[in-house]
């Protein structure tokens, strides 16, 4: 297991459209574990492969709270249907657009279709913080941030300060 660099705004390989995968078998495993600990190293909650530059429909995530024993999930292939007519707006974040913050309206339950760590094919309703996330991540795997859902100045001063936040930290670092 290692952590990798988690790629930001606004390297284009966050806008590739990622493929599906083909079986669930060790070396996938192994990439669902290295995103697990770059989720965590980055203290996020959500990560799709695509964000450590790797373009597969996978998805890791633990919405465990931090008095709570961690809770990851994988999803393998996820398909979302079934949206809710009810949309609710949450304040949403991302570790690839680190420090920005901004609400996004989403439907509320959704269902999600996808294979687990084990390949088993999983089936359930979501709803909640668990329906948001997984919209959120689900929009990764289509080349989709959520700023894209923001207007074009908020997107702007978004990509810019995570722009001027890598160049401060390349600067300290040297």
């Amino acid at each position: 297991m290692a952590i990798r660099d988690i790629l930001t705004v606004p390297d284009p390989r966050l806008k590739e459209v990622s493929q599906p995968v083909d079986r669930v078998d060790d070396e996938l495993r192994a990439l669902m574990d290295d995103m697990l600990d770059s989720m965590y190293a980055a203290d996020g909650i959500g990560l799709a492969a695509i964000q450590i530059g790797v373009p597969k429909r996978v998805i890791v995530m633990d919405l465990a709270g931090s008095d709570e024993e961690p809770q990851p999930r994988y999803f393998v292939n996820p398909v979302l249907s079934d949206p809710s007519d009810t949309l609710r707006p949450y304040e949403e974040g991302c570790l690839s657009v680190p420090a920005v913050f901004d609400e996004v309206e989403r439907p509320d339950r959704i269902r999600v279709q996808y294979l687990d760590y084990d390949g088993n094919e999983r089936d359930e309703i979501a709803e909640g913080m668990f329906a948001v996330c997984i919209q959120h991540e689900m929009d990764h795997l289509e080349g989709i941030l959520f700023i894209d859902y923001l207007s074009r100045l908020k997107r702007q001063r978004a990509v810019q300060k995570v722009k001027k936040a890598e160049k401060d930290k390349s600067r300290d670092a040297a």
